[in-house]
């Protein structure tokens, strides 16, 4: 397949939005490793933010923890700001895709969104916003399709390993998978595990005002998905799961929301069979199950005021017990981690009839890899925008906003990240 190449007027394959943000900052360090690889060596690249003192301070230290000192030199800066709209145009005018950094998204996303669909630029984010996600579908998508720009959201560890763990599921059951439940773990070292507080920051605004995500949904006018086969059954709260022996809660991020979104994609444009989705995250023991119920009972408490939300800004690792942090893991914390979605499938096996009986086949799939928020989600980031590069007439045939699966269902993205340290594997 032929990749889409750069033009006098727009000299960079990817341009990185935000570079110097505390996430942009590993998504540099991910494309320069990147590049360094075979046929990735002729990529043009930029990075690009606010502040041009900032950004040289990334490349140095990219140029340091990979023993290249040659990247302060091969790769420029763009000096761009959300709030100047024009800086965002020149910026989108000279990329063939953007990877946006810059969040949280609900406030500062959409004004890039704008940008590159008007000056062709494909865009991929790592938002975990339903609001934000759902939102850019409804505005921008006829728009995005006039253009032929590729918009793809949740391409991080919020959605793609969810998202591509699903359609992996449906590829590897010999027959109609009809219901997925995924359970994530996630593995800490001794020094136990943290997140930068932008993630808590974007989670506080979402739950305030999740009366909107709720209006943009009836927008969209979409009538129920058909399902096939038995009615997956919702979990209570919290459950002890038989599935990895701990104690579980659903799981509170976009991942539902995008694989929802992916499965109504493929029944209206593929006339695929939906499969029902269900997702699940282990939180351990039961003093680990005393700590997330206090934690939970604060954050509902103090998110629906104004002074709430203020000091639960201020104050993350406080209310979150030190899982979330403005100083964001340590990189022995970062070392030290790792997550494990496993997925348990259920459908018809290709003798069945689907629409007999109650199904008669079941399928394990594990999708594994590094710490989530800083080592993996900048290799899904950056597989992601070298699939869109390199694999565009397996793409969507028209463009618009899409999720990870909508987008990458026919592509070799999952060949792609096994390579390159997220693992999809049948048990």
């Amino acid at each position: 397949m032929a990749r889409i190449e750069t033009t006098s007027n727009r000299p960079y394959h990817l341009v990185i939005f935000g570079a110097s943000g505390f996430t942009g900052q590993f998504v540099v360090e991910e494309v320069a490793r990147t590049v360094s690889e075979g046929p990735n060596g002729t990529l043009k690249w930029a990075i690009a933010g606010r502040s041009k003192q900032k950004l040289e301070k990334v490349l140095e230290q990219a140029a340091g923890v990979l023993s290249r000192p040659e990247l302060r030199s091969e790769v420029d800066i763009i000096v761009a700001d959300v709030g100047e709209p024009d800086s965002l145009a020149a910026m989108c005018k000279q990329a063939v895709i953007v990877l946006n950094c810059v969040g949280p998204y609900r406030f500062f996303g959409e004004p890039v969104i704008k940008a590159c669909v008007e000056n062709g630029a494909h865009h991929i984010d790592i938002s975990g916003e339903p609001q934000f996600l759902e939102g850019m579908q409804l505005n921008y998508s006829n728009q995005a399709a006039e253009k032929g720009v590729y918009i793809i959201g949740s391409c991080g560890f919020d959605s793609i390993p969810a998202d591509m763990g699903v359609l992996y599921t449906r590829d590897q059951f010999k027959g109609t998978l009809t219901a997925v439940e995924s359970f994530l773990t996630v593995k800490a070292g001794s020094e136990g595990g943290c997140i930068h507080d932008g993630t808590w920051q974007s989670a506080v605004h979402g739950f305030a005002d999740s009366h909107t995500l709720l209006r943009i949904r009836r927008q969209f006018n979409h009538k129920p998905l058909p399902s096939v086969g038995s009615r997956l059954k919702r979990r209570s709260a919290l459950f002890f799961s038989d599935e990895i022996q701990q104690y579980t809660v659903p799981f509170m991020g976009s991942d539902p929301s995008v694989v929802k979104r992916t499965q109504r994609y493929l029944v209206e444009e593929h006339q695929a069979t939906p499969v029902q989705y269900g997702a699940y995250a282990g939180i351990g023991s039961l003093g680990n199950v005393l700590k997330v119920m206090f934690a939970g009972m604060l954050f509902w408490f103090f998110v629906k005021f104004s002074f709430g939300r203020t000091l639960l800004i201020k104050y993350p690792e406080l209310f979150s017990f030190g899982l979330f942090s403005k100083a964001g893991p340590t990189k022995k914390q970062m070392d030290e981690s790792s997550f494990q979605f496993a997925f348990y499938g259920e459908g018809y096996t290709e003798e069945q009839d689907p629409t007999k009986g109650k199904p008669n086949g079941k399928i394990r799939i594990l999708v594994q890899g590094p710490e989530a928020g800083y080592v993996a989600t900048p290799i899904a980031m950056v597989q992601a925008a070298l699939t869109v590069l390199n694999e565009p007439a397996a793409l969507p045939k028209t463009g618009g906003v899409y999720t990870p699966g909508a987008a990458f269902a026919k592509t070799t993205l999952i060949n792609r990240l096994n390579k390159h340290g997220i693992q999809f594997s049948v048990v």
